[in-house]
């Protein structure tokens, strides 16, 4: 290099400028995606102790009373949006178990299908 080329920063020295400058990036990446996978893993269990405080566990066993959601196409369209949101009361005669239930009318009859518990609630009476 000639002494102009060192003061006035010719093409030539920018490219060995630049060519150093993402060496030096790629050495630190590592770095950084492991800093950047750590904040992310901090933040996710942040949000889930936050959640967590929230959620209440909630089961339900054999014999036990619950109403069941009304499905949308079981609601009278007559009634519009006065029609009752929950049937029943049923009974629980099998818990299948990680929130499904099997349930019967209060006369036995055997309901088809399992249901979650997200479309159950207790029936008090």
């Amino acid at each position: 290099m000639i002494p102009i080329e060192i003061s006035q920063h010719s093409l030539r020295t920018q490219a060995e400028d630049s060519n150093q400058a993402r060496l030096a990036e790629l050495d630190l990446i590592e770095e950084i995606r492991n800093m950047a996978s750590a904040h992310h893993e901090a933040l996710q269990q942040q949000l889930a102790r936050r959640h967590n405080k929230k959620v209440r566990f909630r089961s339900f066993d054999a014999g036990d009373l619950v109403l069941r959601k009304t499905e949308d196409a079981k609601k009278s369209p007559s009634h519009g949006k006065l029609a009752a949101k929950w049937e029943g009361p049923f009974r629980i005669y099998e818990v299948v178990g990680r929130g499904a239930y099997r349930l019967e009318t209060l006369e036995g009859t055997k309901v088809p299908s399992t249901w979650n518990i997200s479309s159950l609630k207790r029936y008090y009476s």
